[in-house]
């Protein structure tokens, strides 16, 4: 008898069909109230969508004055190369219509042995090192200057050196001078036109070095 009784209280009840009972729900559970979804006590504000940015595209940021300095900056390695262009001048005279408005520019810079040297001296101490009185686009174009003119060393030590009178020698070197002035001329046009328009112009060879020079 008392072992038919521990097997009754031992074994789990079965479920009664038909007589629509509800379970009992444990301590401790919560059962949903009926009714709409509470809304949160604080909303969390959606993050602003990202911002495209275009580091030659600031036209809006750079005042007028600033752009018309860096613009005459690149006045200073095209007016120190011009003298690679003397073969281009003599076989293409458009040229030389196309660049007199120029032409009391070269004088004043070539008036006196110094000047390049001076202007080369101004353009680094006062402008690129300068922080309190130039912004960093007049410093960087300045930079970018003063390096197209370091490199004008390398061709002028090869016309020094290396000048053929006629033959296929002479022909090479006219080449490379009428190419050496081509590529000043094309940076001024650019950097001098980028710097108008309130854009920094990115020039090949020493970009990088303007940047590593300009904090």
């Amino acid at each position: 008898m008392a072992s038919a009784v521990s097997l009754l209280l031992l074994s789990s009840p079965r479920p009664l069909h038909g007589a629509g009972l509800l379970r009992v729900p444990r301590r401790g559970a919560l059962l949903p109230l009926p009714g709409p979804a509470r809304a949160p006590s604080r909303l969390l504000a959606a993050p602003p969508p990202p911002r495209a940015s275009n580091n030659n595209d600031n036209s809006g940021a750079v005042e007028a004055p600033d752009r018309l300095v860096a613009a005459v900056a690149y006045l200073y390695p095209f007016l120190d190369g011009a003298h690679h262009g003397r073969f281009l001048l003599a076989q293409f005279p458009f040229f030389s219509a196309l660049l007199r408005p120029l032409a009391p520019a070269a004088r004043l810079f070539h008036s006196s042995p110094l000047t390049p040297f001076l202007l080369f001296l101004t353009l680094y101490f006062a402008v690129v090192r300068n922080q309190q009185a130039f912004s960093r686009f007049v410093r960087f174009n300045a930079m970018q200057a003063v390096a197209l003119d370091v490199l004008l060393i390398f061709p002028d030590l090869l016309a020094q050196s290396f000048a053929p009178s006629g033959g296929v020698g002479f022909e090479i070197f006219q080449s490379m001078e009428s190419t050496v002035f081509l590529f000043l001329l094309v940076c001024l046009v650019y950097g001098g036109g980028a710097c108008l328009l309130g854009k920094t112009p990115r020039l090949p060879i020493v970009a990088d070095a303007a940047e590593r020079q300009v904090m």
